[in-house]
């Protein structure tokens, strides 16, 4: 049997031809490539997905080596985008990959992402607000699917990780104000991954690097929960999602919401 063969055997064998097709066939955009992202990205090239976009604007640091999956102490000061996109090939050579290392600015979104190839799904793994909200604003303009990372900060228990409609979301603080934004936006239909865990309270600083931890395996674990649900919708085990949607007035979101 081929290598190309060999790569995929075990993927076939639950996924059958029709289901790899799709999957060699599909494009997904993956903004942001830390701790969730990098794991997201790699699972979903292992995942035999044929056409990835990764954006990033970061160097690797040392700091990233606890959680990210593109963070060795040979790739420190190396270009993440660069480093993935390698990383991608290694795995599948066929794979089409365009990686950029580009700054998305609430700004910037819609000039960056419209001239990319359009995506069949969008995986927001940034964690900056503006950002993540310029985001699902392009997609809901779009009308292409989106599923979005919350925070994995100060938390250690990956059971009480969930997928849920932004709207439905609990305890977390990151969903907490995109919730709040999304509706002063009037964008709808955000789709998730967020855990219901309270987070603990480390240090007494007041910068990210002094008050934000990170386990080995949270981020990774939900990049890998993100890339496993939009294969699954992919390849015709799911449904595949609507798009997140803007309404024109509030009495108009109110009134879908309620229905």
């Amino acid at each position: 049997m081929p290598i190309h063969d060999e790569r995929h055997a075990r993927l076939h064998l639950l996924l059958g031809d029709d289901g790899l097709e799709n999957l060699k066939n599909a494009t997904v955009m993956v903004l942001g490539l830390g701790g969730v992202g990098s794991a997201c990205a790699e699972a979903l090239a292992r995942g035999g997905v044929g056409n990835l976009i990764i954006l990033d604007r970061d160097t690797v640091e040392a700091s990233n080596i606890n959680r990210q999956l593109i963070a060795f102490t040979s790739t420190i000061g190396r270009v993440k985008a660069e480093v993935m996109a390698e990383k991608i090939h290694d795995i599948n050579p066929a794979a089409s990959v365009i990686a950029q290392q580009v700054f998305l600015t609430a700004d910037n979104v819609p000039a960056v992402l419209d001239e990319l190839p359009r995506p069949d799904y969008v995986l927001d793994c940034i964690d900056t607000v503006s950002q993540k909200l310029a985001v699902a604003h392009w997609c809901a303009s779009n009308g292409i699917p989106l599923l979005s990372s919350m925070g994995a900060a100060n938390r250690l228990d990956p059971t009480q990780l969930k997928f849920a409609n932004l709207r439905k979301t609990t305890v977390c603080q990151l969903s907490k104000v995109m919730r709040l934004e999304c509706n002063k936006r009037r964008i709808k239909g955000v789709e998730v991954l967020f855990s219901t865990e309270i987070p603990q309270r480390p240090g007494h600083g007041t910068t990210k690097a002094e008050t934000l931890g990170s386990m080995s395996y949270m981020p990774p674990i939900m990049g890998m929960m993100i890339a496993g649900k939009v294969i699954r919708r992919l390849c015709g085990l799911e449904p595949m999602p609507r798009p997140p949607r803007l309404f024109r007035s509030r009495e108009e979101a109110l009134a879908l919401e309620c229905s």
